[in-house]
């Protein structure tokens, strides 16, 4: 009975630290970036807020980034893809037919907060990954979100 129960005791700590990757951001982290996005954009506006999310390492850490609706599904920032700004997204599907960007400004009309669940490309291993992305509205006319992708 003890064997059992040390090595059930080890499989569940090694499977916790397979679990815990470094470079994975975490959804307190996630929400934590919407804020600074947040803050931002009140006391430096639109423009210099975009800005800051596509071209500058303001807003990026590890695989964690930003990005910016508006509420007809435009793209206007994106940090971790730049070729996605300037490009009507919403009428995009995920790998299992979400309609991740439909449901992102349900949320920004709606509650104002929420996470959406979708599948994404991960910027730092560039594959298809589960991703759930914390979305706040921004202004009146946006929305910013912040994903993190489930191992």
């Amino acid at each position: 009975m003890r064997a059992t129960l040390a090595a059930v005791a080890l499989i569940l700590c090694f499977s916790a630290l397979a679990a815990a990757d470094p470079t994975a951001g975490s959804r307190a982290e996630a929400i934590a970036m919407v804020k600074r996005v947040q803050q931002k954009f009140a006391t430096a506006g639109p423009q210099a807020t975009f800005d800051a999310i596509t071209s500058s390492a303001e807003f990026h850490d590890r695989d964690l980034y930003p990005f910016v609706y508006d509420t007809d599904g435009w793209n206007v920032a994106h940090g971790a893809n730049p070729l996605m700004v300037g490009k009507l997204w919403i009428s995009i599907k995920d790998q299992d037919g979400n309609y991740l960007i439909k449901e992102m400004v349900g949320i920004a009309h709606g509650p104002g907060s929420g996470w959406v669940d979708y599948k994404w490309p991960n910027p730092i291993t560039h594959k298809i990954q589960d991703k759930s992305a914390y979305v706040e509205k921004l202004g009146e006319r946006y929305f910013v979100g912040v994903g993190i992708y489930k191992p």
